[in-house]
């Protein structure tokens, strides 16, 4: 009772200097520049600091200069014709500001988390793009995804060009960051760390494309939880307390087939001139629900089903909360119906096809109804589901051979294009303990060689960097393009295996990149207002589209040692010390003496009786 009393004490105190503190300045600041910022100062996004004494005060009645940071949150539902359901949430957080002007802070943050921004302005770090997956994308039964990631983590981080020592520099951020999303992004060295030439650009408007500044990296083997998740929903404006994030329930997000959690910061254009640029930090949650083994037994779905919540109001800080229901397969209502109906429909070119959408507005009065709640349900009309169009990339990867001593990896590109050729850009993260013979490097399509144009290939040096191997090829139409290297395993140190050996050491997904063709114009106006979840990727061509391809990653077995074989040797050898040391020792130290054996009965009564005779014993 005493120790709460003293703490209550001194709480008090504290309240009581801080709010003297706080008066005392708020009268120097009346008396230095007139009166005090007033809340459409602090709403503006504008600290005491950065208003200046020479700039004009707002005058009640006018409006005030518009924000310089916004906020958008959607959700794109797509009903996959397998009977899965991806959701695609998307938010942006927009500001502009410049981390890099020469004198200038910034200090004052209202809708871009302050964690980041520091991070950014610290190590001088351009654009930062970070996913944690878990499960592998299946592309051959979902088709593209919105936003790609490989099983684990990854991460690649273009740096400022005014960077001196960069590995340093990624050393440090990455520690960072594994402690901001509670990941394991520390063991990142230069043992899984690269420098791609031409498969990573900027996503984001610069001129920085020089690769000395480019870093990239990928966990394979990086669990995701709910450790990652819960700092990734405290980025958000609203936290999980409002908007779309209310739907995030960890219980439901991590008993899905698919879950990959990222977060894009990049420079963008503020306007068509793109004369200045803003900061976009972009989060992402792609995740596929399999309705089939979720014991509902009924080819239907709604927010509560997938998510065991309802929407029940937008984010008060977003200036736009959408949510997208893709109906294109459905133009006339005979493969599902809607309800709540949509009250308005949209289109937009996503991934080189012309998409329709059911829009439900969440910042317009009516959309919630009488019950303050939007719960979107979907009911399927016809039980059987329709073929799906095969997509036009995909890829593939395995390991081929027998024995622990050699192997071959084969990497297979598909290009399901009926008459269209494209190039592809292969991208092969090989660690150093499997060695590449690269002179056995073959590229065949159609049973015949594909020589690539383009080859960079980087070796590794032990326990230093892994290999790096980048080819452009092309693919011809309706084809598939193998890749086949064969590579050795390496004998490692008893010190440098994982816990677990037997289970087999991962191999990185391969990354393909391409632009494929697009079946109408794409539009190339990146400044215009569009939904977000079509506008990641910059588009300059009209007749073809990005695409990023994840292969799936590979589990190799190393020869590894009987490590119960030290055990035995120990147990072993003390067993023979002991005996053996222990006989010798004993025989060595031990003393013997000659006893004379105890008389019987018979003549110890003699003896007693002589004795008390006084004659001599015998």
């Amino acid at each position: 009772m005493g120790a709460g009393r003293c703490v209550a004490a001194v709480v008090a105190i504290v309240l009581v200097c801080g709010l003297s503190c706080a008066s005392a300045a708020a009268n120097e600041r009346e008396e230095k520049h007139g009166s005090v910022p007033d809340a459409d100062d602090v709403q503006r996004g504008r600290s005491d600091a950065e208003i200046g004494p020479g700039e004009p005060e707002v005058v009640a009645g006018t409006l005030p200069p518009p924000a310089k940071d916004q906020f958008k949150e959607e959700l794109v539902v797509k009903p996959l014709l397998s009977g899965d359901i991806y959701s695609s949430f998307q938010f942006q957080t927009r500001w502009d500001a410049d981390f890099f002007v020469p004198g200038k802070k910034v200090s004052h943050y209202r809708l871009f988390p302050k964690s980041m921004g520091q991070l950014m302005s610290k190590f001088s770090v351009r654009e930062l793009h970070v996913s944690f997956t878990q499960g592998f994308w299946r592309t051959m039964q979902w088709g593209q995804p919105y936003l790609p990631a490989p099983p684990g983590a990854e991460l690649w981080v273009w740096f400022q060009d005014t960077v001196t020592d960069v590995d340093g520099a990624w050393k440090e951020l990455t520690n960072v960051l594994s402690g901001i999303f509670c990941a394991s992004l520390n063991f990142i060295d230069s043992t899984n760390t690269v420098q791609p030439t031409a498969s990573f650009k900027p996503l984001g408007v610069g001129n920085v494309t020089d690769q000395r500044f480019l870093r990239y990296t990928v966990l394979p083997r990086e669990i995701v939880c709910t450790e990652n998740l819960t700092p990734w929903k405290k980025l958000l404006p609203c936290g999980s307390k409002a908007g779309l994030a209310v739907l995030m329930k960890s219980e439901k997000l991590f008993h899905s087939s698919f879950l990959s959690l990222a977060v894009h910061i990049r420079p963008i254009c503020q306007d068509s001139d793109c004369k200045v640029t803003a900061w976009e930090m972009r989060q992402t949650v792609n995740v596929v629900f399999d309705l089939h083994t979720t014991g509902q037994g009924k080819r239907e779905w709604s927010l509560f089903k997938m998510f065991s919540r309802t929407l029940t109001e937008a984010c008060p800080l977003a200036s736009s909360s959408k949510v997208y229901v893709d109906v294109t397969d459905n133009p006339q209502g005979e493969l599902f119906e809607l309800n709540p109906a949509a009250p308005s429909l949209a289109q937009a070119v996503v991934l080189g096809d012309r998409r329709h959408y059911a829009v439900y507005d969440l910042m317009a009065p009516g959309t919630f109804g009488s019950l303050r709640t939007l719960n979107i349900l979907l009911r399927w009309k016809t039980p059987d589901t329709a073929d799906m169009l095969r997509p036009l990339l995909h890829g593939e990867r395995y390991v081929a051979g027998y024995g622990l001593q050699t192997g071959e990896i084969h990497t297979l590109l598909y290009n399901n294009h009926p008459y269209r050729a494209f190039p592809a850009l292969l991208l092969e993260t090989v660690p150093w303990y499997l060695r590449l013979y690269i002179h056995t490097l073959t590229v065949s399509s159609k049973d015949h060689e594909n020589k690539p144009s383009y080859i960079h290939y980087q070796p590794s040096k032990d326990r230093l960097r892994p290999h790096l191997l980048e080819m452009l090829i092309q693919l011809p139409p309706n084809s598939v393009t193998e890749v086949t290297v064969q590579f050795e395993r390496a004998l490692l140190k008893w010190t440098e295996y994982t816990p677990d050996p037997n289970h087999g050491f991962y191999v990185g997904s391969s990354v393909i990149s391409a632009l494929v063709p697009s079946v109408v114009a794409m539009d190339t106006n990146n400044t215009k207002d569009r939904p977000l979840f079509g506008t990641f990727f910059p588009c300059k061509e009209e007749s073809s589209y990005f695409v990023r391809v994840y292969t799936e990653p590979l589990l190799v077995n190393l020869p590894t040692p009987d490590f119960s074989m030290p055990y035995n040797v120990i147990c072993l050898t003390c067993t023979v010390v002991a005996v053996g040391y222990g006989s010798l020792y004993n025989l060595l130290t031990r003393t013997f003496q000659v006893e004379e054996p105890s008389p019987g009965l018979v003549k110890r009564l003699a003896n007693m009786i002589r004795y008390l005779r006084g004659v001599p014993l015998l």
